[in-house]
């Protein structure tokens, strides 16, 4: 605890997003799904600390892609991608602080990209229109958030729906990417069972990738603080929650405290410490414990899994701004070429330094961390 609330005193999130305003001034080459994450590290920031820079950083940026009119550049809802909508929750931040129209109609039009956004026989949206009959962990956080909060803050007069179909969409998640044996959640499931990577009798794909099951758990501490304490799966949303946390800090690493890119595969040749997914366990837990969601007995892990961060994979550069490092570019399943979910296809993507992905996700975990000691 003494030292995570070092950690905490030293302010991460802030000097890793004044790097941010030096390197990625602008962040408009599309409307990409890691542009959130970041976005959504600033608003956590803007929020502990009130620096205007901040707030600034996002509008400017998401007002190159909000058109006056409530259209966005660069955005085809009928690609039917679900990671196209998470760039949504800056436009309902910026609307929560503005009130203007055009971000009210930004949201909108979002939302009704999930309206006819294709679905499984069960109700749980496909991953994207070119990834058919397929859930993928990623999918839960790319959506989810946005759908419950644009709920509680322009789609009041649908929002009994809204808040059932967010909860199916996590509870179905979990049901069919849940590995009964570990507790862990596989990266994707194909209900169809006609993909390569699916297993042919659970549809799942074969490997825990680290940052599918990170996605995850943000997703599900985020949806939290949208659905309303009252409805019949709050619970069942939160016992998943806990379950996932309690299983992944089974192969929380003992030496460095952070996570694998296989989760489960720690020492194993090829794999390696990855970032991203790091970050992310940190924040989902740094947010649970906050929200009471996890007991006080969670803080041993979340300080060691800061610290192993801030020692492997964050360094500061000769400006004195900070690096993060061990960041696995992507990863995904299926495709072209056919990325087939093995365990040497995981290890085999790029590692980066300032990934977008993994310094969002670092913004979201130094902010609550944070927050724990205010």
């Amino acid at each position: 605890m003494k030292k995570l609330k070092q950690f905490a005193k030293a302010n991460y999130s802030v000097r890793m997003a004044n790097s941010v305003l030096a390197k990625f001034p602008e962040l408009t080459d599309k409307w990409q799904y890691d542009y959130g994450v970041v976005f959504k590290g600033f608003e956590y920031i803007y929020e502990n600390t009130g620096n205007e820079e901040y707030f600034e950083y996002i509008k400017k940026n998401i007002d190159y892609f909000v058109q006056d009119d409530g259209s966005i550049k660069k955005y085809s809802p009928e690609e039917y991608n679900i990671d196209h909508i998470n760039n949504g929750k800056a436009v309902l931040f910026l609307y929560r602080k503005t009130g203007e129209e055009k971000y009210r109609k930004a949201a909108q039009l979002l939302r009704s990209q999930l309206k006819t956004h294709p679905r499984t026989t069960e109700g749980g949206f496909w991953h994207k229109n070119i990834y058919p009959h397929q859930m993928w962990l990623d999918g839960i956080y790319m959506g989810s958030p946005f759908y419950a909060e644009y709920a509680t803050l322009i789609g009041q007069d649908e929002a009994e729906d809204i808040f059932d179909d967010v909860a199916k969409q996590v509870i179905l998640c979990a049901k069919n990417t849940k590995d009964p044996i570990t507790g862990l959640h596989f990266h994707g499931w194909d209900e169809s069972r006609q993909q390569k990577w699916a297993n042919k009798i659970t549809g799942c794909s074969p490997n825990f990738w680290g940052r599918a099951m990170g996605w995850f758990a943000m997703a599900i501490v985020d949806v939290l603080d949208f659905l309303p304490q009252d409805h019949q799966s709050r619970e069942t949303i939160l016992s998943i929650f806990k379950q996932l946390i309690d299983a992944i800090l089974k192969y929380q690493d003992p030496e460095t405290g952070v996570w694998y890119q296989v989760v489960n595969f720690i020492g194993r040749n090829g794999n390696y410490p990855e970032a991203s997914a790091s970050c992310m366990f940190a924040y989902a837990l740094a947010k649970g414990i906050e929200k009471g969601y996890l007991d006080s007995s969670y803080i041993k892990a979340l300080e060691r899994a800061y610290e192993g961060i801030i020692y492997r994979f964050v360094e500061e550069d000769e400006n004195g701004l900070l690096n993060l490092n061990g960041v696995c570019m992507v990863a995904g399943l299926g495709g072209n070429p056919y990325r087939d979910g093995s365990y040497e296809y995981y290890i085999s993507e790029p590692i980066k330094t300032n990934d977008l992905k993994g310094i969002g996700a670092f913004l979201k975990a130094s902010a609550w961390v944070e927050r724990l000691f205010e």
